[in-house]
């Protein structure tokens, strides 16, 4: 295999790299119960996708503290 001839400077390897960009990840309301989930996912809040529940969320009940 080709090996370069000389190392690329700092400067053009950052310059190569200018687009390598964490992309902010895009949330919509859900229309059950108004939480921001991903698109096309499964409420996470709910357990609702396209209008039907397909995931049934159990709620965690909080303990009491006894003194």
């Amino acid at each position: 295999m080709p090996l370069p001839k000389r190392k690329h400077s700092t400067a053009r390897g950052r310059k190569r790299r200018t687009h390598w960009k964490i992309k902010v990840a895009t949330l919509t309301p859900c229309p059950q119960c108004k939480q921001l989930k991903l698109p096309h996912r499964v409420c996470l809040a709910c357990g609702f996708y396209a209008g039907r529940q397909v995931v049934e969320i159990k709620v965690k009940e909080k303990k009491k503290k006894s003194r």
